[in-house]
């Protein structure tokens, strides 16, 4: 069998697309477009690309993008003080401090320090704490993403076995309660679960969000399973050149999953679309306004 490649891209464009339609009338409700304000500090060369991306997209979708660069070694109780700045700032719905910080920054304080309505990674402990309780909330980015991506992909998740790779607080404990929350059987696994490959044979589902290249091989996966690469690794080539890859391996998992993400063009693209989707969710509720079907 050949699996179908799940076209995040596409599927990030039409999101993109969905947002920018119902910004319109937000501003005839409120006067003003939906504002994010992306912190970013220090010189890290990845950083500047993603905040780049994340503002230009942003404008795109109508809404407005301030950024404020802060030197590398700006301390913490000034960079606290430009989060409590943001936070009382009403034109202000959503606030992103890029990570990594550097070193004498302690990124824990930085992100409880952010107004959880605010809070449009979905990284703060209440918003966690609402994830895990089964309560509305603002949801990390990339989770909620791969979660859009296999509703589409499969419809309803009910009964399904899912495993998810990798236990981070940005992908995989949010993807895990996420799966839960769409009642399907969940199982975690992280570096040190026993005989992964057998835990991958038994699923239907796998979301692999664990940072190793490559890692799940083709011949683990059950056939016809929905498979969701996660992993950004570069990788060294023989010819000194480099080449992106994820958890998976892509060409064997063409062989014998039912759904497969690429690695870029899968899950990547969601990300910052999940951004602006929550902007505008935010925005919409910290003026009191219906969400929009999005």
């Amino acid at each position: 069998m050949s699996a179908v490649i799940i076209d995040g891209k596409a599927f990030a464009a039409g999101l993109r697309g969905r947002v920018a339609d119902a910004v319109p009338a937000f501003v005839a409700a409120t006067g003003r477009a939906p504002g994010l304000s992306v912190v970013l500090v220090g010189d890290d060369p990845a950083s500047h690309v993603y905040v780049r991306n994340k503002g230009i997209a942003t404008t795109g979708a109508g809404m407005v993008s301030v950024e404020h660069r802060l030197p590398a070694d700006v301390s913490e109780a000034e960079l606290l003080a430009l989060v409590a700045a943001l936070n009382a700032d009403n034109a202000v719905d959503g606030i992103l401090v890029q990570m990594p910080c550097p070193k004498h920054i302690s990124e824990a304080r930085v992100i409880a320090a952010v107004d959880p309505a605010k809070d449009v990674d979905g990284f703060h402990p209440v918003n966690a704490g609402r994830l895990a309780s089964g309560l509305p909330g603002l949801v990390p980015c990339t989770p909620s993403g791969c979660l859009m991506l296999l509703q589409d992909a499969l419809g309803d998740l009910s009964g399904k076995e899912a495993l998810v790779i990798g236990r981070s607080n940005i992908v995989g404990k949010p993807m895990a309660a996420l799966l839960v929350a769409a009642s399907a059987t969940v199982t975690a696994a992280h570096s040190r679960t026993r005989d992964l490959a057998a835990h991958v044979a038994r699923a239907d589902i796998v979301v692999a969000a664990v940072g190793v290249p490559e890692l799940v091989r083709g011949d683990w996966l059950k056939p016809g399973a929905c498979v969701i690469d996660v992993g950004m690794n570069r990788i060294a080539l023989p010819d000194g050149k480099t080449k992106l890859v994820g958890d998976v391996n892509f060409a064997e998992a063409l062989e014998t999953a039912g759904w497969v993400t690429p690695v870029p063009g899968g899950v990547g693209p969601m990300t910052i679309a999940c951004l602006l989707r929550n902007t505008l969710l935010a925005a919409h509720a910290r003026t009191g306004l219906a969400a929009p079907a999005l």
